[in-house]
C-alpha cells in the first residue's frame, strides 16, 4: 500500500473493520489501514500538524482549510494522519468528518519486552525471520493468530510472539483473524475495492484468506505482503475455528467468571506469563497477556516461610491495596500508611495478617507495606488458615525482577488488572507450571 499524502484523496482509514490494521509506530513506517472511505476536512484556516498527540510536540508542517485528510486513529482529542510520508497528529477540534462517519477507535499499542525480538514471515518459529525489533519499541498490532501478533514491518506483513510484547495501558488483545474460503475456481485479487482496479494476482478455489476488513462488496486481504481486495461474492466465511483457550479445559473454576492465569515453563524459573480471561455470554475470552515474575527461586513444590518461592494452586482474590488513591478497582481497597505491616512471625497469633505498628510484643517480625513494590496490588488469599510456617504475605504487586514469593508485573499492568477485576464475577488466580495445568 502506498503511503498517504496529505492534500490528495487519501485512502480511507476507518470502516466496518474486522481487524483494524496498523504498523510499526514512528517515522515513515506508518501504514494506512481499513477500507470504506471515511474522510475528514480541515475547518481551521491553517492547522498545525504535530509529531505527537499534544501541543507539547513539535510542529512538522500544516494543512489548510478545506483540505481532505484520512484519519488513521484517534488518541484523546487528536487524530493521527500520514503527512508527507510521516506520522502526524492534528487536533480533532479543527477537522470535521465528511458525510456520515464514526470517529476512529483509539489505537492499541504494544511494547516489546525482549532485548531483541525476531519478526517472522508467518505465525510460528518455523517461519523465516525477516528482521527484528528492540526492547521498548512500540508496535501497533493488526490481529492475533494463536500466540502470535500480526504487525506491519517496513511495509511487509510480519509476526511477533505475544510472549514478548505487552499492551501499553488498558488494552484488550486484538481479535483473531476471520478466515474465509475461496469458492470460485479462480478469483482475481485487485489493488482496490472494485473491478476498475488492476488485478495484482489471483487465488484459487479452496484457498484460505484472512480478511482485514470489508468495503461494500469487497474484502480487504493481505496478498503476498501487499494489500489486495477480493469480491465478497466468491468467498465464504469458514466455520468458526477460534483456537481453544487454555481455560476452556479447566474443570475446577466453579462459578468463577474471571481468571488470572500465572504460568512458568518449570518450577525453577522466576519468569512468568500472566494472562487474564473473562467469561462473556457463556464463553471464555482472553483479555490481557503480560510478562511477570515469581519468587527468586520460582514456584514452590511445598511453600514455606522465607523460601523465596511462589505458591502454586488456585486462590481467591483478597483486598486491593496501594500507597495512593484507589485507581478505579471494584475490589475492596485499602490505602497503605507508614505504619502498615504484614506479620510474618510464625509464632505470632497474628501470623499472615495485615496489622499496624507498633508491635507492642504482638510479633517479632513483620513486612513493611509502605514500599514501592506495593504502590498497587492485591492480596492472594493463600494460607487463609494461617498455618505457622506455611508462608505469608502472598501478593500480586508491582515488580519486574523477582519477588520473595509473590507474583509481580509492571505497574501499568497491575493497575489495568485491578480496574478489570470485579468481585461480582468471583475472580480467581491460578499459578502453575505449564506442565501441570491439567490439575485445574
Amino acid at each position: 500500500m502506498k503511503k498517504l499524502m496529505v492534500g490528495m484523496a487519501l485512502t480511507a482509514t476507518l470502516a466496518t473493520a474486522v481487524t483494524p490494521g496498523f504498523g510499526l509506530i514512528g517515522g515513515n513506517q506508518e501504514k494506512a489501514y481499513a477500507a470504506a472511505a471515511v474522510t475528514y476536512k480541515v475547518t481551521a484556516s491553517k492547522l498545525n500538524v504535530r509529531s505527537g498527540a499534544g501541543t507539547t510536540y513539535g510542529i512538522i508542517g500544516s494543512v489548510v482549510k478545506g483540505q481532505t485528510l484520512s484519519v488513521m486513529s484517534k488518541s484523546g482529542s487528536w487524530y493521527k494522519i500520514n503527512y508527507n510520508g510521516r506520522t502526524g497528529y492534528v487536533s480533532s477540534d479543527y477537522v470535521q468528518a465528511s458525510g456520515t462517519a464514526t470517529p476512529p477507535a483509539e489505537s492499541t499499542t504494544y511494547t516489546v519486552t525482549a532485548s531483541t525480538l525476531n519478526v517472522r514471515s508467518g505465525a510460528g518459529t518455523n517461519y523465516a525471520s525477516i528482521g527484528s525489533v528492540k526492547k521498548g519499541q512500540k508496535l501497533s498490532v493488526v490481529s492475533k493468530s494463536g500466540s502470535w501478533y500480526k504487525i506491519n514491518y517496513n511495509g511487509r506483513t510480519g509476526y511477533v510472539s505475544s510472549d514478548y510484547v505487552q499492551a501499553s495501558g488498558t488494552a484488550t488483545p486484538p481479535a483473531e483473524s476471520t478466515t474465509y474460503t475461496v469458492t470460485a475456481s479462480t478469483l482475481n485479487v485487485r489493488s482496490g475495492a472494485g473491478t476498475n482496479y488492476a488485478s495484482i494476482g489471483s487465488v484459487t478455489k479452496g484457498q484460505k484468506l484472512s480478511v482485514v476488513s470489508k468495503s461494500g462488496s469487497w474484502y480487504k486481504i493481505n496478498y503476498n505482503g501487499r494489500t489486495g481486495y477480493v469480491s465478497s461474492d466468491y468467498v465464504q466465511a469458514s466455520a468458526t475455528t477460534s483456537p481453544k483457550l487454555v481455560v476452556d479445559s479447566f474443570k475446577t473454576l466453579g462459578n468463577a467468571q474471571q481468571v488470572i492465569l500465572v504460568t512458568a515453563d518449570n518450577y525453577d524459573t522466576k519468569s512468568a506469563k500472566i494472562q487474564t480471561f473473562e467469561k462473556v455470554d457463556g464463553k471464555w475470552k482472553q483479555v490481557l497477556t503480560a510478562n511477570g515474575v515469581l519468587g527468586q527461586k520460582g514456584f514452590a513444590l511445598s511453600k514455606k516461610e522465607g523460601d523465596m518461592e511462589s505458591p502454586t494452586g488456585k486462590y481467591t482474590i483478597g483486598t486491593a491495596f496501594g500507597r495512593y488513591a484507589n485507581p478505579g478497582t471494584k475490589l475492596p481497597y485499602r490505602k497503605i500508611t507508614a505504619n502498615d505491616v504484614w506479620v510474618d512471625d510464625s509464632k505470632s497469633s497474628l501470623y499472615n495478617t495485615w496489622q499496624q505498628k507498633p508491635a507492642n510484643g504482638r510479633w517479632t517480625s513483620a513486612e513493611n507495606m509502605d514500599i514501592p513494590a506495593y504502590d498497587y496490588g492485591f492480596v492472594i488469599n493463600y494460607n487463609e488458615s494461617r498455618t505457622p510456617g506455611k508462608g505469608s504475605a502472598i501478593f500480586f504487586h508491582v515488580g519486574t525482577n523477582y519477588t520473595a514469593g509473590c507474583t509481580a508485573t509492571s505497574k501499568e499492568q497491575v493497575v489495568s488488572i485491578l480496574k478489570w477485576l470485579n468481585p461480582e464475577k468471583n475472580p480467581v488466580i491460578i499459578q502453575s507450571p505449564v506442565s501441570e495445568l491439567d490439575k485445574y
